[in-house]
C-alpha cells in the first residue's frame, strides 16, 4: 500500500518541504530508501524498524520502498525518522491515510520509540505554515520553539505511541503557543555588567555609546589591563531590546544550531566572544553540512573579537563580505547556503607585541615588529570599522574614587532616544540603523552645508581617506547628531567623528 506524509529539509536557515512517500508490497523482504540521502538519513531504516517494534507495531516481512522527494535536495540530519515511521504505519493500516496530507512531522526516534530533540524546528514550523499545513507534530523538547509561530497548531510528542494515539484521536496532544510580544513584556532587561564600574576612559565609553546608538563597528586599542574587554562586555547592556521580528530571526538561527533555551526563544541580543584560535569555518560557518558560524550566531547582536591581531588572517578576511552585505553565502556541491550575519563588530587589540607602544620606557618592540604586528589586520578590514578608540591607562585618582560614573541605564536612555530618531527617519525604507545606510542615500540623510562640506573635504584630503572610510565617517557623524537631538550634521559632529579615525601610529 502507498502512503505519503510531509516533513522539511534544512537549507541554511531556510527550509524546503519534503514529501515522504512509502510503498509496501509483497515480494522478497527489502527496505530501500532513495532521494539524495546523507548517511544518517539512510541509517533511519534501522532506527525506525526497531522503534516501531518496541512501540508495539511489528512489521511483517515486506518489500518497502521509501522515497524522499524532491530528489535534487540533499537530505541530512535525523529529523526524518518520525515522518518515515508514520508513513510506514499508514502503509501498514495502523493509521488512516486520510488527513495526513495536512500534518507536518519531524523528529528523531530512539530505539525504544521515544522522540528526541532535533535542530531547526522553528524554521520548519514557519515553512509548514507558509505551505498551508494546519498542524505540526515535533519532539516535545522542541515544542516551545515551534509554538512561537502563530496561526498553526504545534504539538509536542514524547513517544511514537503518543503520536499514533493523537492521529487516531484516541488521546489528543496539547498544542503549545508562545506569544513573543508577551514574552518581551515579561522579560525585564537585566544589566549584569555596568559602565559605572569603569573609571575614567571618557573617550572609549563615548565611542561605545555612539557605536551602540548607530550599531557601528568599534575597535578598541590600548595597553594590557586598561579596560578594553570591560568596555566591550558592557555594550550589550546599552543596546535596545529586540523587536518581535528580530526575536524570530535570531531564534531561527540558534534553532538551526541547536542552541535555543528551553522556553524556545532568545529575548536579548546575542553577545558572542570566540577565542582567537577559532578557525575560519567555525567563524563564518560551513562544514560538509553547512551550519551557522559565530558571525551568524551574533546576528542582530555583538561579535566581540578580543586580541584581534592574534586571529588567523584567513578568518579575519572572511569578515569583510558579511560586514558589507549582512549575510554569509556558502557554496557546496549540494547547493548554496545563506546565513544572516548582520552584527555589530567590537574588537580590541594591543598596539604591539608587548602591548606598551608608544611608551618607549616600557615597550621592547622594534619598529619592524610593531609594523608587523599592526599589519596583521588588513587595511580593507580596518576600513570597515567605523570607530577606532584608544583606551589609555587611568590614574590612581581616577581608579580609586572621584566623581561617580554614568550608569549603563543612563547611557542606554540616550541610545534609545537616538534610535527612535532613526526609526522615524527611515520608516518604510527597510533601514534600521545609521550603520546600514547605503551610500546611494548618504546625500539625502547626511546632507552637509557649504561650510561642513569644505570641512569634510579638508578631512578627506589630509587624512587620505578612502571612499568607504569617508562614507563610514559620515554615518558616524549622523549618529552623533542623533545623540544630540537629530538635527543637521554640523562641524562639531564631524570633528568628533574624525577623532574616531585611527591615529597615524596605529594605521
Amino acid at each position: 500500500m502507498y502512503s505519503k506524509v510531509y516533513t522539511a529539509a534544512l537549507n541554511g536557515v531556510q527550509c524546503r518541504i519534503i514529501s515522504v512517500e512509502t510503498d509496501v508490497s509483497d515480494g522478497l523482504p527489502l527496505f530501500s530508501m532513495v532521494g539524495y540521502l546523507a548517511s544518517e538519513v539512510r541509517e533511519a531504516q534501522d532506527r525506525v524498524k526497531t522503534a516501531l517494534r518496541n512501540s508495539g507495531f511489528p512489521m511483517q516481512p515486506k518489500r518497502i520502498m521509501v522515497n524522499l522527494a524532491p530528489a535534487d535536495i540533499r537530505k541530512s540530519g535525523s529529523g526524518y525518522d518520525l515522518p518515515i515511521a508514520v508513513a510506514l504505519l499508514a502503509a501498514h493500516h495502523y493509521l488512516p491515510g486520510e488527513g495526513l496530507e495536512r500534518v507536518f512531522l519531524a523528529g528523531e526516534l530512539g530505539l525504544d520509540g521515544s522522540i528526541c530533540r532535533i535542530p531547526g524546528v522553528l524554521g520548519m514550523v514557519l515553512e509548514a505554515k507558509r505551505a498551508g499545513f494546519t498542524s505540526c507534530i515535533v519532539p516535545k523538547e522542541n515544542a516551545a520553539e515551534g509554538g512561537v509561530i502563530q496561526g498553526i497548531a504545534v504539538y509536542g510528542a514524547g513517544t511514537l505511541r503518543e503520536v499514533t494515539e493523537h492521529l487516531l484521536s484516541a488521546r489528543r496532544l496539547e498544542s503549545v503557543t508562545i506569544n513573543i510580544e508577551e514574552k518581551l513584556q515579561e522579560h525585564a532587561p537585566v544589566i549584569e555588567e555596568d559602565f559605572a564600574d569603569i573609571h575614567g576612559q571618557t573617550m572609549a565609553k563615548r565611542a561605545a555609546e555612539i557605536a551602540a546608538a548607530g550599531m557601528h563597528n568599534l575597535l578598541l586599542t590600548g595597553q594590557p589591563g586598561v579596560g578594553k574587554t570591560m568596555i566591550a562586555r558592557r555594550i550589550p547592556g546599552i543596546l535596545p531590546p529586540l523587536h518581535p521580528d528580530e526575536v524570530l530571526e535570531v531564534s531561527q538561527i540558534h534553532s538551526v544550531a541547536g542552541m535555543l533555551p528551553a522556553d524556545g526563544v532568545l529575548l536579548k541580543r546575542p553577545f558572542r566572544m570566540p577565542h582567537h584560535t577559532i578557525s575560519a569555518v567555525a567563524l563564518a560557518g560551513g562544514g560538509s553540512i553547512p551550519h551557522p558560524g559565530e558571525i551568524s550566531l551574533a546576528h542582530r547582536g555583538v561579535l566581540y573579537l578580543d586580541e584581534l591581531p592574534e586571529f588567523q588572517r584567513e578568518a579575519l578576511e572572511i569578515l569583510r563580505q558579511p560586514l558589507e552585505e549582512g549575510e554569509v553565502r556558502i557554496s557546496r556541491n549540494s547547493g548554496q547556503y545563506v546565513f544572516p550575519a548582520d552584527f555589530m563588530l567590537v574588537a580590541s587589540r594591543n598596539p604591539c607585541y608587548c602591548g606598551y607602544y608608544p611608551d618607549r620606557t616600557r615597550c621592547t618592540c622594534s619598529e619592524g615588529e610593531i609594523r608587523s604586528y599592526l599589519h596583521r589586520i588588513s587595511r580593507p578590514l580596518l576600513d570597515r570599522i567605523d570607530l577606532h578608540a584608544e583606551v589609555r591607562p587611568v590614574s590612581y585618582q581616577e581608579l580609586s574614587g572621584g566623581q561617580p560614573e554614568e550608569t549603563s541605564r543612563q547611557i542606554r536612555e540616550r541610545v534609545l532616544r537616538a534610535q527612535e530618531i532613526q526609526n522615524q527617519r527611515y520608516e518604510g525604507t527597510g533601514i534600521r540603523f545609521n550603520s546600514g545606510l547605503p551610500s546611494s542615500l548618504l546625500k539625502k540623510y547626511c546632507a552637509l552645508g557649504a561650510e561642513e562640506d569644505r570641512f569634510m573635504q579638508q578631512i578627506y584630503e589630509t587624512k587620505k581617506l578612502t571612499a568607504r572610510s569617508c562614507h563610514r565617517m559620515l554615518r558616524v557623524a549622523r549618529t552623533i547628531a542623533d545623540l544630540d537631538g537629530g538635527g543637521a550634521i554640523s562641524i562639531r559632529h564631524l570633528s568628533e567623528a574624525v577623532r574616531y579615525r585611527p591615529s597615524k601610529f596605529l594605521e
